[in-house]
C-alpha cells in the first residue's frame, strides 16, 4: 500500500541584514553568517537542533570559505549537533529559492520531517567568478556560450532585454528611484524588523580586508541610499552607450537567509504553527541571448500549468537584478506594479546571490502576514539563462 505524501509547511523564516560590499558584514565569514540564520529559525520556534533532519543551502561561488558544502560547515559552526545532513546547491541567483523547493520535496516524500532551506553569499570576500577562475582553466567556450562572459556579461544582457521590450532610460531610473524610496519607508516603519536577525559581534575590516579589531552589531540593511530621479538621471551607464547605471542595477552584497520547514503533522506534534506553503514551483531555461528574461518564461509556465492568473496574487517579489528584468516581466504579463516589491528590491537592499532566493521567500511571507493577505509570487532571473517561479500561500 502506497503511503500518501506528507504536507510540507513553512513555520519560520529569517534573514540577516544585507551588508554592502566592503561594509559592516564584510569581515564575517560565510559559514558564520549562514549559521546565524540556521540557528535563529530554530530558536524562534523553540525546537532543539537534533530534531532537524536535513538542510539544503544555496551558494553561487563555491570557492574558498564557501567551498566544501558551506551549508554543512555553517551548521557545524554552531557546535551543537552533528546529526542533520546538509547539501549545497548552485543554480546561480535562484539557488536560495531552489534550496527551499528541495527542502519541501524532502519532507513531501518522507526523507525529512524537519528541514531548513537557506542560502548565503559573502561577496566581499569571495567575488563572483572566483570559482570559475580556479584551477583547470575557464569552464566555458566563449564561442559557443558567450552571453554570461566579459566584457559585457550580464550588463550586456540587461541592455538586450531593455531593447527587446522598448524600455527607456527614464523608465529604468524611475524603477531605481522607487526601489530606494520604498525600501526607506519599509525600514523607517520597521517592516523588516521581524524578518531580520541582528549579526552580533561582527568583526570589522579595512579596505584591504585586514581586521581592525573593532566589533559591531549590525541590525539594518546597508544598501539604502537617499535617491532622487534627478540624481539617478545624471549617473553614467556602466557600459558606455547602454542604459543601466549603478542606480538601476543590484548591489554586490553579503547576507544569509533561512526558512524552516516541517511536515504538518510534525508541526502539530511540536505545537508549532504552520504559516505558509509552496503551492507551486518551477524552474525553466530561457533564451541565452537575453539571459536574464527567465522570469517571463517561468511565469508563463506557471500560468499554463496552474489555475492562477496574475490578478490572483496579492503580492509579488521579482528580483531586481537589473531594472530591465523586472520591467520586462511586468510588461509581458501585465503585472500591477503597486503589488511588486512593495518594500523595495535588490537595487536598494542588495543581492547576495546565493541568499536572495531565500530572502525573497522570507520577505514575502512577512509582508503577506503584515498586510493579512494570502497569496504571493516570487520570481527571479538566473545566470545561465534560467528563471524560477514560486507561489507562496499562507495557511
Amino acid at each position: 500500500m502506497e503511503k500518501s505524501l506528507a504536507e510540507p509547511v513553512i513555520v519560520e523564516a529569517v534573514r540577516t541584514p544585507i551588508g554592502k560590499r566592503g561594509g559592516l558584514l564584510s569581515g564575517v565569514i560565510a559559514p558564520k553568517l549562514l549559521s546565524i540564520v540556521q540557528h535563529e529559525v530554530l530558536r524562534r520556534v523553540e525546537i532543539p537542533p537534533d530534531t532537524v533532519d536535513q538542510l539544503v543551502g544555496g551558494c553561487v561561488t563555491q570557492a574558498g570559505q564557501q567551498a566544501s558544502n558551506v551549508t554543512r560547515n555553517a551548521w557545524l559552526t554552531l557546535g551543537i549537533d552533528y546529526s542533520p545532513a546538509a547539501t549545497t546547491i548552485d543554480c546561480q541567483c535562484g539557488s536560495g529559492a531552489q534550496a527551499n523547493t528541495f527542502a519541501q520535496g524532502l519532507i513531501a516524500t518522507g526523507g525529512a520531517k524537519i528541514a531548513i532551506g537557506c542560502g548565503v553569499e559573502q561577496m566581499s570576500q569571495v567575488p563572483l567568478g572566483t570559482a570559475a577562475r580556479g584551477g583547470g582553466g575557464y569552464y566555458k567556450d566563449s564561442e559557443t556560450w558567450p552571453w554570461d562572459d566579459p566584457p559585457n556579461g550580464q550588463f550586456g544582457a540587461a541592455q538586450r532585454v531593455a531593447e527587446r521590450r522598448g524600455i527607456t532610460r527614464s523608465q529604468l531610473d524611475e524603477l531605481g528611484t522607487s526601489s530606494q524610496q520604498k525600501a526607506a519607508i519599509a525600514r523607517d516603519e520597521g517592516r523588516f524588523d521581524q524578518e531580520i536577525v541582528p549579526v552580533i559581534d561582527a568583526p570589522q575590516v579595512n579596505s584591504k580586508g585586514e581586521p581592525t579589531g573593532q566589533i559591531v552589531t549590525v541590525e539594518k540593511d546597508q544598501g539604502l541610499r537617499d535617491t532622487t530621479l534627478e540624481g539617478l538621471s545624471k549617473l553614467k551607464p556602466v557600459i558606455e552607450g547602454d542604459l543601466h547605471t549603478a542606480g538601476t542595477s543590484s548591489q554586490i552584497s553579503d547576507g544569509a537567509a533561512a526558512v524552516l520547514w516541517m511536515d504538518r503533522d510534525k508541526a502539530k506534534e511540536l505545537n508549532v504553527k504552520p504559516r505558509a506553503k509552496i503551492a507551486y514551483h518551477t524552474m525553466v531555461g530561457s533564451d541565452p541571448y537575453y539571459l536574464l528574461d527567465g522570469p517571463v518564461d517561468a511565469t508563463q509556465k506557471m500560468l499554463d500549468q496552474t489555475k492562477y492568473s496574475i490578478n490572483d496574487f496579492d503580492l509579488f517579489e521579482c528580483n531586481e537584478a537589473f531594472a530591465s528584468v523586472l520591467l520586462s516581466w511586468a510588461q509581458v504579463h501585465d503585472v500591477p506594479m503597486e503589488k511588486v516589491n512593495v518594500n523595495g528590491g535588490a537595487i536598494a537592499l542588495g543581492h547576495p546571490v546565493g541568499c536572495t532566493g531565500s530572502r525573497l521567500i522570507t520577505t514575502i511571507l512577512h509582508e503577506l502576514e503584515r498586510q493579512d493577505k494570502e497569496l504571493g509570487y516570487v520570481t527571479m532571473c538566473q545566470g545561465g539563462a534560467l528563471g524560477i517561479a514560486i507561489v507562496i500561500e499562507r495557511i
